[in-house]
């Protein structure tokens, strides 16, 4: 597995299957397995999601330098 560098909050980043843009919100714990998770904001729809700190830095998502 190749994990990237950790985002931090505030940070821009794409996901390179869909060209999604996403801005990184915070660290969370995912409370059912207290496994550490990615809140994140959906830039096109200003909607909320969350994942598994795993997948955001298994290379699905790359940071957006601007």
């Amino acid at each position: 597995m190749n994990v990237a560098t950790p985002f931090v909050s505030g940070e821009k980043v794409q996901h390179l299957k869909t060209g999604g843009f996403y801005k990184i919100i915070c660290v969370a714990k995912i409370e059912a397995t207290l496994e550490d998770a990615y809140v994140y904001q959906a830039l096109s729809n200003m909607t909320f999601c969350v994942r598994p700190m795993t997948e955001i830095l298994d290379g699905r998502f790359i940071r957006v330098i601007e």
